[in-house]
């Protein structure tokens, strides 16, 4: 299982519309995203493709989250999540 820690970037964390374009991306891939709030049991990660799920994280501008996915592919799909989560989708 390939697995990436990353600071939100977005100055109102996910919420709207990070949200709704970080799930649009997750949705596109082949593969099953989870995230979670760093330090969280990994029981409980949610579905990265969930506007809902990822709303209720509550993640902040600064908090760390932790995506998980398996399969071929998963370490290039969380790099280009990554690269999502650490652009202020705000600006």
């Amino acid at each position: 299982m390939s697995e990436r820690q990353v600071t939100i970037a977005s100055r109102v964390g996910l919420h709207a519309r990070p949200a709704s374009i970080f799930a649009e991306a997750v949705g596109k891939l082949p593969l099953e995203v989870t995230i979670a709030m760093a330090g969280a049991p990994v029981d409980d990660a949610v579905d990265a493709s969930s506007i809902l799920s990822l709303m209720g994280l509550g993640a902040a501008n600064g908090d760390v989250v932790v995506l998980r996915a398996e399969g071929a592919g998963a370490d290039d799909a969380l790099d280009s999540l990554v690269t999502i989560l650490e652009t202020d989708l705000d600006a």
